[in-house]
């Protein structure tokens, strides 16, 4: 049985497993406040794809799409109150299989911290991430879009029960 160091070692590799995300991907949308216009627009010129999908976004952002494109959207709290969080949960526990995030590069975001742990989690649970739009173009337009993808991610569960010892 591997001890809890040996899972840890960086000499070692994570140890992954393959997960099978639905032809019908789960996708969050979020936009800073100066990004939400252009992540509208975005979201207009795909719609017919958009449509075909379940929709997860911030709360701002959400209402936006909901009332400016007429789709429906599951709305979590506003970013700096915890949306962010909320859909990096939602990542970890395999309920996000796309991350659509228009962030502004050039402007301090005072929920920085929340941004950079949300980026994080995606790499971590090898979720899709399209931070631009000629990025968000690649992924709506890709054949693997609506058909089921297995991707790799960590497998903890043997860490969880040494932890759990």
């Amino acid at each position: 049985m591997p001890t809890e160091s040996d899972l840890l070692d960086s000499n070692q590799a994570m140890k992954t497993k393959t997960v099978t995300t639905p032809a019908i991907k789960r996708i969050a949308l979020v936009a800073h406040d100066n990004m939400k216009d252009r992540l509208l627009h975005w979201v207009a010129k795909h719609i017919a794809a958009i449509r075909l999908h379940t929709l997860f976004a911030t709360g701002t952002t959400g209402n936006r799409l909901e009332k400016e494109l007429d789709l429906q959207v599951n709305k979590l709290l506003s970013g700096p109150l915890g949306g962010d969080q909320q859909i990096g949960t939602m990542i970890a526990t395999q309920e996000i299989d796309l991350l659509i995030f228009f962030w502004d590069p050039l402007q301090a975001q005072p929920h920085d911290p929340d941004v950079k742990a949300l980026l994080r989690l995606a790499a971590v649970w090898n979720i899709p991430v399209a931070c631009t739009p000629a990025t968000a173009d690649f992924f709506i337009t890709s054949s693997l879009l609506g058909q089921p993808f297995d991707r790799e991610i960590p497998d903890y569960e043997v860490y969880a029960t040494l932890r759990n010892q």
